[in-house]
């Protein structure tokens, strides 16, 4: 669906994104993450066909970005970061015209600008002024307009922003919904997001790709052996210090409620010596489990190596 290949982008004599190289495939929902001024929207302007990359291509269902813009552009919804909206047009007007504006068929029209408005939760403020809409509204109505035409696909730049949490909610699942009938480039801030709506993450930083895959393998690659959460009732420092004598056992953190991590080195499976200790020393063993690094910290992680190897 998306194959991008040595993509380079200056402004002026600055240096945007540099060679970027990467693909979707069709079905796809793929994390798009990075901190500010790391290349992000660049990329996915380039894509959505706002501007021509210096050098390099960028392909979407087979067609080049800037030789054959218009049936590319035609093959994607793109919802920004900030929409922007005909403050003067309802939002049924602004639907319509979108509509329009993207080819969608005549006959085909009403019942897609329907559709659209039922998914996205839009049906009490359809005959609303868009100039009098609240911000989850507004998202609303931008996320409405890119599935307009059925695109095979979306481009979504913080597609949650300004929603409350049930809001939230019913929007990830609509994009949930979306896999495999579309094809889904998700940029957004908010990483339990990504690991909760994507299967793979793409990572930028400084306008260069350090990281490309599964949420689950970047977390087993980030660390160097395992973590196990303990919830133990017993004294926390005698806990502690049985816990840290322990062979393999590299640190523990501080407990709180009765609540341990437990770092380790090596691919050893801890759990059945440190659950024995627990017994042994006759306190209560009431939760034992491996805990995988979040997005969080591997993002941390990632953004931060770099950071320390261009310096």
């Amino acid at each position: 669906m998306i194959q991008v290949h040595e993509l380079t982008k200056y402004y002026g004599p600055t240096l945007a994104i540099s060679r970027l190289t990467f693909e979707v495939a069709k079905g796809e929902i793929v994390g798009f993450l990075g901190p500010n001024a790391a290349g992000k929207t660049t990329t996915l302007k380039i894509l959505a066909g706002f501007f021509p990359p210096t050098s390099g291509t960028a392909r979407i269902n087979g067609f080049d970005c800037v030789a054959a813009s218009l049936p590319a552009r035609r093959s994607l919804g793109y919802l920004p970061e900030n929409v922007s909206l005909y403050r003067d047009l309802s939002v049924l007007q602004f639907l319509r015209f979108a509509a329009q504006a993207k080819g969608v068929e005549p006959k085909k029209e009403t019942a897609e600008i329907e559709r659209v408005i039922a998914d996205c939760g839009l049906k009490e403020v359809q005959h609303t002024l868009t100039a009098s809409l609240s911000k989850g509204f507004r998202q609303r109505l931008g996320l409405a307009q890119a599935l307009l035409g059925r695109p095979p696909l979306l481009i979504l730049d913080e597609p949650t922003i300004g929603l409350d949490p049930s809001q939230i909610v019913e929007i990830r699942q609509l994009i949930k919904d979306l896999a495999g009938d579309h094809t889904v480039i998700l940029s957004t801030h908010i990483l339990p997001e990504v690991s909760q709506l994507c299967r793979r993450v793409i990572i930028i930083n400084r306008g260069q790709i350090v990281a490309s895959d599964t949420p689950e393998n970047l977390s087993r690659q980030l660390g160097q052996g395992t973590r196990v959460l303990l919830t133990v009732n017993g004294p926390e420092n005698q806990v502690r210090q049985v816990l840290l004598s322990t062979p393999g056992v590299t640190d523990v953190l501080s407990p709180e409620n009765g609540r341990y991590l437990v770092e380790t080195t090596g691919d050893a499976d801890l759990r059945p010596r440190l659950a024995r200790l627990v017994i042994e020393n006759h306190w209560d063993l009431l939760e034992l489990q491996t805990q995988e690094f979040t997005l969080e910290e591997v993002f941390l992680n990632l953004v931060t190596e770099e950071e320390a190897r261009i310096s």
